[in-house]
């Protein structure tokens, strides 16, 4: 029974005229060819899914073939049941051509191979987005459907041409497709909005990935939409960034705020068939970020925003990476050989350059054993024999000084295996380490830095964490890599045991037949089952990535940046943020910022239309930001709700909260401000309490503003950072501000 039958049309009462036949039977026809499209693809998936998980795993490069195989159908499958026949967004007629083109969420053809629906990633499909009265793109009209629960609820048409009139008189509303959308109700998740991604939007999504993109845009412009939908654009449009989510296990990392944000916006990559973005906050790129706290000294916040702090990471590494000085004889039970300072020199600069300190530690180890080894020649009369005057092999020589104490120990000193955290705290609480790692600092800051407790980690430390693991590696690598080589090899040695006794058994083999070929060693390693071996994958978001969107960027210190530098080799980067919501000012341009921590290549586009904030809020919001940053690009709005903001007393917040409910069946409300008025706020899926900080990114359709100046440490303060924050939760609202004060 297909699922899709029926009329794909629920137009209410009011909306009749749009229901006429002529402006409605070719869409019909249209979704009918697209909904027999979707249950035989969707049927056609499931079995191709069954198959793919049914065949052997097989090895190597065919067991990572069939495991992306099957994540692939799974992932177009689970993309197809998400939505229905609301895959199509709308259609676009050409000037030169009147049979229209269906745009969708994913590419959708029949079974003859026609075209049902254009991905809208495609080239074809960027008209639908950026034609605009002044610039067509040779469209003659362009329809825009809404859905509601699976069915088109209401149209739009616009023209751009005499041509597209013709018939349309009756959905013709331009513009209103996407200004009725802006004044719909909030809810805990970011709405959907590809339908109505405007031009200046588009046009941003779609640029190139080479180098860094910076999307400066003030309250309301889209960064965030612009930012989500970039991601999915150029995993579609970009072979390298795809290849590298395919083989290397993520192409693009997208950064967001705060873990609310990534709350709210967690539907929409989904939406779009992109489920392969890693998000993350900048908390969660190192384990200590989950209970770090904010650093409570400004001076010592100031101090470790330093990128040139990360760089004292590479001194206290090399700190223990000094080979020894002084020659170490090390006696066996033949004879005493002798370590040389040009040997220990010698073997410590056998790894390559950039490999990590504990991973190098193999290297070395092995290279100091071969230059002990070497002195030990079997066909000199003067080598170290047996006790019984036999030859000792080099192996047997190994396994001796594999045990020796002495060499261990001074081994262990001169290149010891190191924690990241137990390096960076030694920061904190040996002032000559500090010094000798950032001679630069002065006495006064060196104090400053150190504290009691090495490991009480604040924010203002992850970026230093990072580094530090970055350049240590995992102290447990080496050892994984050694259990996973011992259990390979006794996976392999039982194989060997198991094929011989089939060989011997084959009472009719030949010589040429399955048991003999078992012979062969390559056929002998592909029956291992690599998969059930420990792994020794690395962290999801340790990257490298090929490209890393950043939202809110504004906030990043050097040394944060530092953390996203490390991640992307490739510096291809999509910037998105707004100077003037920076809590702690910024006074560059996002060129000289940007250039300062590393980055070359930098492309500046410009979002100045706010499409969320009502013009009502933000005739009180720009004189609060332009009193402390009179150039803030404060966006111009494009709408008006006809609501005023409103004034009142702390003491009307339960009321305020209790009338919205009850004239409000839907929608969001958010309280931001005085956390001692946190209490008083209970928090449901349609009203919450936030700090400024964490309301960033975010959008409610009420927001009632807290701002009792002295009643709590967190209250908005003076000067840009209270600024910023009364901006930042002024401009979260949709609909409606509420500001309350006093006690």
């Amino acid at each position: 029974m297909n699922p899709f039958i029926g009329s794909a049309f629920n137009l209410p009462h009011h909306l009749a005229a749009k229901a006429d036949p002529r402006l409605i039977a070719d869409d019909e026809q249209h979704f009918a060819d697209i909904a027999t499209s979707l249950e035989q693809s969707i049927a056609d998936l499931s079995d191709r899914l069954e198959t793919a998980r049914k065949a052997p795993g097989g090895h190597g490069q065919a067991a990572l073939d069939r495991d992306l195989e099957i994540h692939r159908l799974a992932a177009r499958m689970r993309a197809l049941r998400r939505f229905g026949l609301d895959l199509c967004l709308g259609h676009i007629v050409s000037a030169t051509d009147p049979e229209p083109v269906y745009i969708g969420r994913l590419g959708l053809t029949d079974p003859t191979g026609s075209r049902l629906l254009i991905d809208w990633r495609s080239p074809a499909a960027e008209p639908f987005f950026g034609a605009t009265h002044a610039k067509p793109m040779g469209l003659a009209s362009r329809r825009r459907y809404r859905w509601t629960l699976g069915r088109i609820s209401d149209y739009w048409d616009e023209v751009f041409s005499p041509v597209g009139f013709e018939g349309h008189a009756a959905s013709l509303d331009d513009q209103s497709a996407f200004i009725a959308s802006l004044g719909g109700n909030r809810s805990t998740r970011m709405r959907d909005v590809l339908g109505t991604i405007q031009a200046d939007q588009d046009a941003i999504v779609r640029a190139g990935s080479a180098g860094a993109l910076v999307v400066d845009g003030g309250p309301g412009t889209g960064k965030t939409v612009v930012a989500l939908h970039r991601s999915a654009y150029l995993l579609y449009s970009d072979p390298r960034l795809r290849h590298h989510r395919d083989h290397h296990g993520g192409g693009v990392l997208f950064l967001g705020p705060h873990q609310p944000y990534l709350d709210y916006v967690a539907d929409v990559l989904p939406s779009l068939g992109e489920e392969g973005v890693q998000t993350c906050t900048l908390r969660d790129l190192v384990a200590e970020g989950a209970a770090a706290v904010t650093e409570s000294d400004p001076d010592v916040a100031r101090l470790k925003s330093s990128g040139e702090l990360v760089k004292a990471i590479e001194a206290a590494v090399r700190f223990y990476e000094e080979p020894p000085t002084r020659g170490l004889t090390v006696a066996t039970p033949w004879s005493d050989l002798w370590l040389s300072a040009a040997d220990w020199a010698e073997a410590f600069a056998t790894p390559e350059p950039g490999m990590p300190h504990n991973e190098a530690r193999a290297e070395i180890w092995t290279e100091l054993l071969t230059i002990l080894t070497d002195q030990h020649d079997p066909d000199n009369p003067d080598d170290p024999d047996g006790p019984d005057g036999e030859d000792v092999s080099a192996e047997l020589l190994r396994q001796s000084l594999t045990q020796n104490r002495v060499l261990l120990a001074t081994f262990n000193r001169a290149w010891p295996l190191l924690e990241a955290a137990d390096l960076v705290g030694d920061l904190w609480t040996v002032p000559a380490y500090l010094r000798k790692c950032a001679p630069w600092l002065s006495p006064g800051d060196v104090r400053r830095l150190q504290r009691a407790d090495a490991q009480a980690w604040t924010v203002s430390d992850l970026p230093l964490l990072d580094a530090a693991r970055q350049r240590l590696g995992d102290p447990g690598a080496p050892r994984r890599k050694r259990r996973r080589e011992a259990a390979l090899a006794g996976q392999r040695a039982e194989m060997a045991r198991v094929i011989d006794n089939l060989i011997q058994a084959e009472v009719h083999d030949d010589g040429e037949g399955l048991m003999s070929s078992l012979r062969q060693q390559d056929l002998r390693d592909a029956l291992v089952d690599e998969d059930a071996l420990p792994s020794g994958d690395p962290e999801l978001l340790a990257g490298p990535f090929a490209h890393i969107v950043v939202d809110e960027a504004q906030e990043l210190t050097d040394a944060e940046w530092q953390m996203l530098l490390l991640r992307c080799p490739s510096r291809s980067f999509t910037i998105v943020g707004d100077r003037a919501q920076a809590r702690h000012g910024f006074t560059e341009s996002w060129a000289q910022r940007l250039q300062r921590v590393g980055l070359e290549q930098i492309h500046l586009a410009g979002l100045s239309i706010n499409y969320r904030t009502p013009e009502e809020v933000m005739v009180e919001a720009e004189p609060v930001i332009r009193a402390v940053l009179p150039d803030a690009n404060v966006p111009r709005s494009i709408r008006s709700s006809g609501v005023p903001v409103t004034h009142g007393a702390v003491s009307e917040l339960g009321s305020i909260l209790d009338a919205w409910r009850a004239e409000q069946a839907e929608g969001t409300a958010c309280v931001i401000g005085d956390p001692s008025f946190r209490a008083r706020v209970e928090n449901t899926a349609r009203v919450r309490w936030l700090t400024p900080e964490l309301s960033k990114g975010l959008e409610f359709d009420l927001v009632v503003l807290i701002d009792a100046p002295g009643s709590g440490p967190a209250a908005f303060g003076t000067g840009i950072e209270g600024a910023v924050d009364r901006y930042v939760a002024m401009t979260r609202a949709t609909q409606r501000l509420v500001i309350l004060t006093g006690a």
